[in-house]
């Protein structure tokens, strides 16, 4: 008899109430975003909770649409928005755009913010920026069987304390701790929870002045907002899209079209652009461009710091470490190893070059039998079949030795190499070894005005160069994207070699 001891995600051992709903549509009682930093299992999450297929995936920017889906608990009906995986939400980037525009203006009833409990730090940066949008939020510590297994232990209540919103350990992989946070989401979207969460944006000496005139000045103006001392920062870096919705008075109208169409945010930008002015909302605007002058050019560097130096202290307090830390250590004396400017290079060109003659290399055996399979002696029988049947010449030209023979010969030339070098690549990727070669060659492509990613897709384009260019998406910036797709051209792949030489 089967042991269902660890089959958490049977349906048999799922909460009372619990439905996945997949992608159903229809009228829904709450709406839920999902954020957090990408690699931190967040499609995993937002799989379990709906039942769907989403693709995950080690690559940073995996996700670089919103998914959504649908699932019920308790009688309520929840559809849960997958928002691009951002390291921040200071909107230098579309994905950082999406995620923040979302959050701030279609005001979800609430959001799951996905961490990694193994780097809890790195990810407080984000939930603490959420925190200064929302105050409707809940904090999942996914990947806490990586954590254990690393000597990571996380101290939940202390967190929960700290950031004023409920927090839930999961590992969503394996179906644990999902009913604890279906349980938190509906207690926060009912309000049975009350949460106070942790603002710190406001507390760096140099802006608390100004973020102070501006917040009371935002209180007055738009009485029902819960995250004015955000919105003040915002104002002070000379955010376009939030500087024209107070402008307009944006803040101060119902959102409910907003949210029945959440995926047209560009509208929405164009509506506010578009709108009458607010005339309390153009005093603040006004106001806050003479305190931006007046805090100067340190203003994005002391927020910064703010944020990191919290993040920081929270993680200090909530995260212990055992006795036993020969994994990390290794793991930080490779990681100096493998960006050093002194061993990281002649590594990286020795891996390299070590990748395309395994692939060179081994591709000639597979390439030779498929050759002697599909042409020597595939072709052979085909053609003695038409003869056999009485196929017209023209006909038997066309498919056997037109069609079929060109196929055979790219299926035996193209998927050897292919085969090879794509799963080497993979492993690369899944070892970490991957963003810390793009790291390494980040300043030498922005010297050529391109982007330290680019590493990542020339080198892909020499197992294919079509899927190096389709690649090139993950790459933020328009202009440095074009400029990759051009440049990958000059990556000779299998099947453009011939031609090239």
């Amino acid at each position: 008899m089967m042991d269902c001891k660890s089959c958490e995600q049977c349906p048999s051992n799922r909460p009372s109430g619990w439905v996945r709903l997949g992608d159903e549509e229809g009228d829904f009682d709450f709406v839920v975003a999902l954020a957090g930093n990408p690699n931190t299992g967040k499609s995993t999450v937002f799989n379990a909770l709906t039942g769907l297929r989403q693709h995950t995936g080690n690559w940073p920017g995996k996700t670089v649409a919103r998914a959504e889906g649908a699932f019920s608990y308790r009688d309520k009906r929840f559809r849960i928005v997958d928002l691009p995986g951002t390291y921040s939400l200071m909107a230098t980037s579309v994905d950082e755009e999406i995620a923040r525009d979302y959050v701030l203006f279609s005001k979800p009833d609430v959001v799951i913010i996905v961490v990694d409990g193994g780097r809890l730090e790195r990810n407080l940066n984000l939930v603490l920026q959420v925190l200064e949008i929302t105050d409707r939020a809940v904090l999942c510590v996914n990947l806490m069987d990586e954590a254990e297994r690393h000597g990571i232990a996380v101290d939940v209540e202390r967190l929960e304390q700290e950031l004023g919103i409920p927090v839930v350990p999961t590992s969503a992989r394996f179906g644990r701790g999902i009913d604890a946070l279906l349980e938190a989401v509906y207690r926060v979207a009912l309000g049975e929870r009350e949460t106070r969460p942790r603002r710190v944006g406001g507390e760096a000496p140099v802006l608390r002045d100004a973020v102070r005139e501006l917040t009371d000045a935002l209180n007055e103006a738009f009485p029902t907002l819960t995250n004015t001392q955000w919105i003040a920062l915002r104002l002070l870096d000379g955010d376009r899209r939030v500087t024209e919705a107070v402008r307009t008075g944006q803040f101060h109208r119902a959102l409910a079209e907003e949210r029945a169409s959440a995926a047209d945010t560009d509208d929405d930008s164009g509506s506010a652009e578009e709108a009458a002015p607010f005339p309390p909302g153009e005093q603040i605007v006004k106001r806050a461009s003479e305190l931006r002058w007046a805090v100067g050019p340190r203003f994005h560097q002391a927020l910064v710091e703010t944020v990191y130096a919290e993040a920081a202290r929270i993680a200090d307090a909530c995260v212990s470490r055992s006795e036993d830390r020969r994994a990390t250590d290794f793991d930080r004396k490779l990681d100096r190893i493998l960006t050093s400017p002194w061993t990281g290079y002649p590594i990286m060109i020795g891996l390299f070059l070590l990748v395309i003659w395994l692939t060179v290399v081994g591709t000639n055996y597979p390439s030779a039998m498929l050759s002697w399979l599909l042409v020597d002696q595939g072709h052979g029988w085909l053609k003695s079949l038409s003869a056999t049947i009485g196929l017209p010449w023209w006909l038997d030209g066309v498919l056997i030795d037109g069609a079929y023979l060109a196929t055979a010969w790219v299926v035996s030339v193209m998927l050897p190499p292919m085969a090879i070098f794509f799963p080497l690549f993979t492993l690369a990727e899944d070892f970490g070894y991957l963003p810390r070669v793009a790291f390494n060659l980040d300043r030498l492509f922005r010297a050529a005005g391109a982007h330290g990613k680019q590493a990542l897709t020339m080198t892909m384009g020499f197992g294919c160069n079509a899927a190096g260019v389709v690649s090139c998406r993950v790459i933020d910036s328009p202009r440095e994207r074009l400029i990759a797709i051009l440049t990958n051209n000059f990556s000779l792949c299998n099947g453009r070699w011939p031609t090239q030489i």
